[in-house]
């Protein structure tokens, strides 16, 4: 199992995009992707730095929210 980050795409070129999600921007490979990438999309980012699809802002952003909320927890005392 892995994790996918929703990402913004910034740039693209070619088989690659830049993009950006909790403030850190990364190359990715969009070798993956079934539909074309244009900037401003949303995408599912694997930890590998692959793209896996598109999401829409909606859902990229109530996810970024979930995600920075969860990782602010702190572990429960054992």
């Amino acid at each position: 199992m892995c994790l996918a980050v929703p990402s913004e795409v910034l740039e693209c070129d070619g088989a690659m995009a830049t993009v950006e999600s909790f403030g850190v921007r990364r190359q990715v490979s969009l070798m993956l992707m079934a539909e074309p990438v244009a900037v401003g999309d949303f995408l599912l980012i694997q930890a590998g730095g692959f793209a896996l699809e598109k999401v829409d802002r909606e859902t990229a952003l109530a996810t970024q929210a979930l995600m920075a909320e969860a990782l602010a927890l702190e572990p429960a005392a054992s």
